[in-house]
């Protein structure tokens, strides 16, 4: 399996902005990025494709997050922009050479993650 190393979280105020990056250990497919807050379940986020011409998104970000990636550096990354309290949480990057990129994920099906990195935006 591939392995996934994500950075960028930090601590933002509402309104702001952060790009998170995932660096994989090898070429990946299909991947996708994912949440948990406390106390909850792990939620899509939003996904790509390997070529990265295909792009879904959670309804709650979308309009305001925007997943690409550069194959050349098999990382791919989440521009967070217009940030609010409730996207914090602990954000989680997926692989799974099975994900084509062409339909929404759930977290089965995907078998490599990250660690996480944290996000929090404050009021």
């Amino acid at each position: 399996q591939v392995q996934l190393v994500e950075s960028g979280g930090g601590l933002v105020q509402a309104g702001g902005s952060l790009r998170l990056s995932c660096a994989a250990s090898g070429r990946t497919f299909g991947m996708g990025w994912f949440r948990q807050a406390p106390g909850k379940e792990r939620e899509f986020v939003a996904a790509i494709s390997w070529s990265g011409d295909s792009t879904f998104y959670a309804d709650s970000v979308k309009g305001r997050f925007t997943i690409s990636r550069d194959n050349a550096k098999n990382t791919v990354y989440l521009q967070m922009n217009s940030l609010k309290p409730e996207d914090t949480a602990v954000y989680y990057c997926a692989a799974d050479p099975r994900y084509s990129g062409s339909y929404y994920p759930s977290p089965d099906d995907f078998r490599s993650w990250g660690q996480g990195t944290q996000v929090t935006v404050s009021s």
